[in-house]
């Protein structure tokens, strides 16, 4: 079965006003925030396959024919589509959060039902027992908050930082774990003292132009929308100055493993993930907060950001490496002279980001278009000039 899929527009307050209306074709006369848009089959969201006219929802039939429509492997190892694509639109900078292991969502979602903790509770942490890795590929220049400095360029800027060189006794005496915990874990009137003559600066050096986007003070001035803070400072502001801030260049993936703290900041990207909703937030964020749950599960170690450009695996065909069982993503370039042929291994999914293709010489879409096709199908993509396509999968 081949169809064409119509995935659910996510409004989240972060989102952009122009990008998604703009790639999907959908009007936004009241400059609506389009922050995602899901293909996929969670079941609060599904997408719907239509084939030969007919509309199915893609949550019914993965849970009604599982083996034949996800593949006898899938089905028996996963019991539903083990992923959720994405494509999303960052205006403004979203939660800093860590995402846990599958042993310790299990632990998690256990021990709140245990509780009776309602699953829609917005003080709930794990919403299912599955963990939630996820790889991001850019789809214009892309900003990112990944993992902890290394502890030496932290212990620089606890020192070029005048309101932060309180903090170098403890940093030099207990390390990385005790200072973000310190920090993260303090009262509000002492966030609220140590960091509000900082922002004051921050936002002044911006508009001065003295700020880049590589630097932390740029988003710091971004956050509080160049002017001063007013009330209660989130606590979150800390994270930007220790963690990694990465470009990701367009076509260029990061792939965020369980633990490893996190936050995107600005940009358009094709996102996938495993699928589940098990989130631990520490801030920037109206939704629920979290900061003991979030440090039991953040791995406290220097990460260096390994930046993917795509590991050419056929002519045209880019691979994206996920060491998890959950998913698979790779880029494909379309050209006349380059048709891309495929069996579909599992349930997969395939959003066209560029250009326009004709699928099995009889399906036409365009940019923002997805097609899905089940287990064991064939397809052939053409384009009669130059286009990207993205495709989603479980690897065998």
């Amino acid at each position: 079965m081949i169809g064409k899929l119509k995935g659910k527009l996510m409004h989240y307050a972060w989102g952009g006003r122009h990008f998604l209306p703009e790639l999907l074709g959908v009007a936004n006369p009241d400059e609506k925030p389009f922050a995602e848009y899901w293909m996929g089959a969670h079941p609060s969201a599904p997408s719907e396959l239509v084939v030969q006219d007919k509309t199915i929802s893609l949550y019914t039939i993965c849970s009604e024919k599982p083996e034949q429509v996800l593949g006898e492997r899938v089905a028996n190892r996963f019991g539903e589509l083990p992923y959720l694509f994405k494509i999303l639109d960052v205006k403004d900078i979203l939660s800093i959060q860590v995402h846990p292991t599958k042993e310790e969502a299990e632990k998690g979602y256990d021990r709140e039902e245990a509780e009776g903790i309602p699953l829609q509770a917005p003080y709930r942490n794990y919403k299912d027992r599955n963990h939630k890795p996820e790889v991001m590929v850019a789809l214009s220049d892309f900003w990112l908050l990944h993992g902890f400095k290394p502890e030496q360029a932290i212990e620089s800027v606890l020192l070029e930082v005048p309101e932060f060189n309180i903090l170098l006794p403890l940093f030099r005496r207990e390390g990385l774990r005790s200072t973000y915990r310190f920090v993260m874990e303090m009262e509000q009137d002492g966030i609220n003292a140590l960091l509000g003559n900082l922002i004051k600066r921050e936002v002044r050096r911006k508009q001065e132009g003295l700020l880049t986007r590589e630097m932390p003070g740029w988003w710091v001035s971004k956050i509080f929308d160049d002017k001063p803070a007013a009330g209660n400072i989130d606590r979150a502001v800390f994270s930007l100055y220790f963690f990694n801030i990465v470009y990701v260049k367009p076509g260029e993936g990061i792939f965020q493993a369980a633990g490893i703290p996190h936050a995107y900041m600005e940009g358009q990207c094709v996102e996938l993930m495993a699928n589940s909703d098990n989130v631990l937030r520490a801030g920037l964020t109206p939704k629920h907060i979290d900061v003991p749950e979030l440090m039991k599960h953040t791995r406290f170690e220097a990460i260096t950001p390994n930046v993917m450009k795509g590991d050419a695996v056929l002519p045209g065909e880019f691979l994206y490496p996920c060491p998890v069982p959950d998913f698979g993503i790779v880029r494909i370039d379309i050209s006349p002279q380059n048709a891309y042929q495929r069996t579909a291994g599992s349930l997969e999914i395939c959003i066209i980001t560029e250009g326009g293709v004709l699928v099995n010489n009889s399906l036409v879409l365009k940019r923002g278009e997805a097609f899905a096709a089940t287990a064991g199908e064939s397809f052939t993509v053409e384009s009669s000039g130059h286009a990207t396509m993205f495709r989603a999968f479980v690897p065998a």
